[in-house]
């Protein structure tokens, strides 16, 4: 199997030929130095892995041709990743772990501390696929615009649960893994400097919500996502 995967934004099928654009041009041909009858590895996020030839190898354009399904579709839990934006490459980091580690969706939210007030969607949906691309996956995450936590939480669907994981319970009692929801779920992680009383007060009074702690220690908020999507995987995911 080629150690080189690419996602393509085209179905795939036995036969089917796949046009590149430039940027996967350039990488395959000028990067990673291939041209025509090399063989690949594609998805396409819906069916599955497979390997495929290059038939057409420009400086700007190309082509691959499907061969075999090399690994089947793996769709993750329905369990989606809110977090509030941090710095740019810790941000970075927790876009491209959630999608390592199994997230359905990854949820940009605007709380009141969040320092940021906008993100770069398209670069962030890029790390989504190069992290797919990397660890084997087949499936690449949405990465949606960033929302206010108000907004969201207005229009939440009342059927998915939302698991809050809640910095102030650091030392205290707290919902047991056993008793959280299955998918479909969301995690929450705050901001640097937590949430505010305002919000902390709101989400405990919903009835779809649940709270963690995430245990004894307080967390950076990307290790924080890490160790959210942990755990839930391990006690209501396909880790277990």
């Amino acid at each position: 199997m080629s150690k080189v995967r690419l996602y393509v934004d085209h179905p795939l099928g036995a036969g089917q030929t796949v046009p590149l654009d430039a940027a996967q041009a350039h990488y395959l041909f000028g990067v990673m130095r291939l041209g025509l009858g090399d063989v690949i590895t594609v998805f396409d996020g819906v069916h599955g892995a497979w390997s495929a030839v290059v038939v057409d190898a420009a400086k700007r354009r190309g082509a691959v041709s499907c061969q075999d399904q090399t690994a089947p579709q793996q769709m993750p839990p329905d369990l989606w990743l809110l977090f509030a934006p941090i710095k740019k490459a810790r941000t970075d980091f927790i876009v491209e772990k959630a999608t390592e580690m199994g997230a359905a969706r990854i949820c940009p939210v605007q709380t009141d501390f969040t320092n940021a007030d906008r993100i770069k969607q398209d670069r962030l949906q890029a790390h989504a696929v190069e992290a797919a691309e990397q660890c084997g996956g087949t499936f690449v995450p949405p990465v949606d615009a960033l929302a206010k936590l108000t907004h969201v939480l207005d229009a939440w669907d009342p059927d998915r649960a939302l698991i809050f994981c809640d910095e102030a319970l650091v030392g205290r009692a707290s919902s047991e893994l056993g008793s959280l929801r299955t998918a479909p779920a969301a995690l929450l992680i705050g901001p640097e400097g937590g949430f505010s009383q305002a919000e902390r007060a709101r989400l405990v009074d919903l009835p779809f919500v649940q709270t963690l702690s995430l245990g004894p220690r307080v967390l950076r908020a990307d290790t924080a996502a890490v160790a959210a999507l942990s755990l839930w995987q391990h006690a209501k995911g396909d880790w277990r």
